[in-house]
């Protein structure tokens, strides 16, 4: 029998007590048959072999140096797009900085060409059992924090149960179904698993960062700070004003670079990220070389602005990359959390007021499509009616959910792009007096009597003239709509506290979504603070279907069970979809290198990019 003794419980200072789980957790019977591999994958299938040298995708031979600076086009958890006030960026407090995670190792590391394998980084090797609910990571020993710490399984145990018990809410809730994380010595870390855990879990758990379980033994965790934390990773903060721009530092002597994960990759000496608060403001900055690269996300400037001086004489390049990835769902999310929204058909009518084809053709040049779909340019998309294997998963609720979802996949109207489609217009109106919503003095109001009103929250004033058409159409309607224009910290807040009627939010999902869809869809995360669950849906239909989708073996379970609650959730009318496109819009100054291979399911930069000494004095003599 295993005894904790004192080496198995973590220091006080750190918050909280850990009852460690042994290496024994291998039972003999699983140890025969427990496998050992250089990798992970949520369905076992690893493409590259054990002895592999460097990511197809990469120049292992890139030259390293230079600066590579851009505005930010993502952020994760707790950061902010437009600021920052903080270097802690895996809580809920606080607005971090972006590109924090480059600051820290993690034990596996993602390959760029496979939906979602990932190989050997900070752990040199991981050891499953055959039941799948124990894994073990053996860590390397040549890892280290950078100032020269070790870095242990028992700083990797640390890690994964503080930000169980203290980390942000979407890290915490994906960690409900890890039981325990726990280190016997420097080396190996053990991973126990809850039975039924979601299929991708293991591979949430390899990619979170490591901290050092010293540093925070006299620091708390869970505040906002700007003191750069103890990192592994491959950068290290270097100069920041915050609110303005943050520098993160290569380091010169990283352990993990020569590894077969990096090889080719972190090739700048600086990734520099800067804030603007005003994306016209942000353009100009771009033309003057303020900084280095970007990602044009503003059709009308991508149309109409990158007609600069430096660009007509060849200084800057840009270009449309594919991305052919899930593009994911971008839309007015609406919060039904308030009575006003209860009623389907209510926000239905709200999807028939919005023309998507003028605001397309008027404000967005034609460069989009509609957004339909959860899962959005995939296969997982629900198309046309259910097929045998839909209607097995959905048979069961029929009755418990709209009847629609047995036919045609919701799609959203198709309007005539005059701004005003009459026709469209009648149809909200319909849904509006089925709803209970009647007119009074000219004004349309609830079925309590109450007026139907309805405001945007908004943190930059770029998307006003795509409300504004809708908002237009909504008082045709008689709905009074209004946009509150907030501060980004103010924001941030106020969408943690789900302090809103209607909000703008794009999300995406891996190409094997798993338990991060119990974070958008779910009703606990509907209830927990600061989830992705803006439009507080809690159906336990769409509950059993996340379940299904997160345990399915196969890849064409997986599929199906994604189709079905696409299905559940367009019918349900959470929110007015908006609009994609599966290409990157990119425009850099003539200073870089890249591999003529782009990774498949991500972008690869600044990633596999590096700084072009030839080209950059090149580009600074014709300026």
């Amino acid at each position: 029998m295993f005894h904790p003794t004192r080496r198995h419980v973590l220091t006080a200072a750190a918050g909280f007590a850990v009852v460690e789980v042994s290496r024994d957790a291998f039972s003999s019977a699983n140890a025969a048959d427990a496998i050992e591999s250089h990798g992970l994958s949520a369905f076992g299938d690893l493409g590259y072999p054990p002895d592999f040298q460097h990511f197809r995708y990469v120049d292992p031979d890139a030259p390293k140096g230079g600066t590579f600076s851009q505005i930010g086009p993502d952020a994760q958890y707790n950061q902010n797009f437009l600021t920052f006030n903080s270097l802690n960026s895996f809580i809920l407090k606080g607005d971090a900085a972006q590109g924090m995670e480059l600051t820290f190792a993690t034990l596996l590391a993602r390959a760029g060409d496979e939906p979602d394998a990932m190989y050997a980084l900070a752990a040199a090797k991981v050891r499953r059992s055959a039941d799948g609910l124990t894994y073990q990571f053996s860590i390397r020993p040549e890892a280290q924090f950078h100032d020269g710490t070790p870095l242990t399984a028992r700083d990797v145990a640390f890690s994964l149960m503080i930000l169980k018990a203290k980390g942000h809410p979407l890290i915490s809730q994906s960690l409900r179904d890890m039981q325990n994380a726990a280190a016997d010595d420097d080396t190996v870390v053990t991973v126990a698993f809850a039975p039924k855990r979601a299929r991708d879990l293991p591979l949430f758990v390899a990619g979170l960062p490591i901290f050092s379980r010293a540093y925070y033994s006299t620091r708390p965790f869970d505040e906002s700070t700007l003191d750069a934390p103890l990192g592994s990773g491959a950068y290290k903060v270097g100069r920041f004003d915050a609110g303005r721009y943050i520098e993160y530092e290569r380091v010169k002597d990283w352990w993990g670079a020569d590894l077969p994960v990096a090889r080719g990759q972190n090739n700048f000496d600086i990734v520099r990220f800067e804030y603007y608060r005003d994306r016209d403001v942000g353009f100009e900055g771009f033309t003057a070389k303020n900084y280095l690269f970007r990602e044009e996300f503003t059709s009308r400037t991508w149309a109409t602005r990158y007609n600069f001086p430096a660009m007509q004489d060849g200084r800057v390049k840009r270009d449309t990359i594919p991305d052919d990835t899930l593009s994911g769902a971008q839309g007015w999310f609406i919060n039904t959390r308030r009575k006003k929204f209860a009623d389907v058909r209510l926000r239905q009518a709200l999807d028939n007021a919005f023309d998507f084809e003028w605001t397309n053709k008027t404000i967005m040049y034609g460069c989009y499509d509609r957004t339909v779909s959860l899962f959005q340019n995939s296969d997982m998309m629900a198309a046309g009616k259910p097929g045998a294997a839909e209607l097995a998963l959905l048979q069961p609720f029929r009755g418990r959910v709209a009847e629609d979802v047995f036919g045609e996949a919701y799609v959203p109207p198709v309007n005539d792009g005059t701004g005003n489609d009459r026709a469209m217009l009648r149809k909200a109106v319909e849904l509006l007096q089925t709803a209970g919503c009647g007119i009074k003095d000219g004004k349309r109001i609830l079925p309590d009597g109450e007026p139907l009103d309805i405001e945007f929250l908004l943190d930059e004033p770029t998307f006003e003239p795509h409300h504004m058409a809708l908002i237009k159409n909504l008082a045709t309607l008689g709905i009074a709509a209004t946009i509150r224009l907030v501060d980004p910290v103010q924001y941030r807040a106020r969408m943690d506290d789900f302090d809103f009627d209607i909000t703008v939010n794009r999300f995406s999902f891996s190409s094997t979504p798993g338990d991060s869809l119990r974070t958008y869809f779910s009703a606990q995360a509907a209830a927990l603070k600061g989830s992705n669950n803006l439009a507080g849906i809690a159906d336990p239909v769409i509950d059993a279907l996340i379940e299904t989708a997160i345990a399915a073996d196969t890849r064409p379970a997986l599929i199906t069970a994604c189709r079905a609650l696409d299905r559940v959730f367009r019918a349900g009318h959470y929110w007015i979809s908006q609009w994609y496109k599966p290409s990157h819009w990119i425009a850099y100054w003539d200073v870089f290198g890249h591999p003529p291979a782009q990774p498949h399911y991500f972008r690869g930069i600044p990633d596999t990019w590096w700084y072009d000494r030839v080209k950059a004095e090149k580009t600074q003599r014709a300026g």
